[in-house]
């Protein structure tokens, strides 16, 4: 039987439109993880841009915060950090909107293709809305 047959006596496999609820628990506890991590290194990054300037004390002139990633072997002024700041604040938007989708159950479909974005995608950018064939069309397209 041909593919077209399976389609017109409806014996062909159904494709799967949605995440089922326990894969969109699994990716739940996943980005709530990255979410508290990301929370925790934005504050730390605020606190290097907010130290206000108005002691003597000499941490005022070295600049003190360190990222995780390395253990301290990069020192960032506060407009470095108030740069990454700004991007950690997008981060933690974008994942606190995918949580967003897994109440809805929209979460992992393509926003542009309306396919399941693949899973191996998901687990390492969970806040992504595209496939990544999708993402390469558009950014061809600019």
């Amino acid at each position: 039987m041909t593919e077209q047959e399976k389609k017109q006596t409806g014996t062909a496999p159904l494709e799967k439109n949605r995440y089922s609820d326990e894969e969109l628990e699994e990716f739940r506890a996943i980005i709530l993880e990255k979410l508290d991590e990301a929370r925790k290194e934005y504050n730390a990054l605020r606190k290097v841009v907010m130290h206000s300037g108005g002691s003597n004390d000499i941490d005022d002139t070295i600049p003190s915060f360190k990222t995780v990633e390395d253990d301290g072997a990069m020192q960032l002024s506060k407009e470095e950090a108030s740069q990454l700041a700004h991007r950690q604040y997008k981060f933690i938007q974008n994942l606190e909107a995918a949580l967003v989708r897994i109440e809805n159950k929209t979460y992992g479909i393509c926003r542009v293709t309306g396919k399941l974005i693949p899973k191996e995608r998901l687990r390492l950018v969970p806040h992504a809305t595209l496939t990544v064939e999708a993402k390469e069309k558009l950014s061809k397209n600019k």
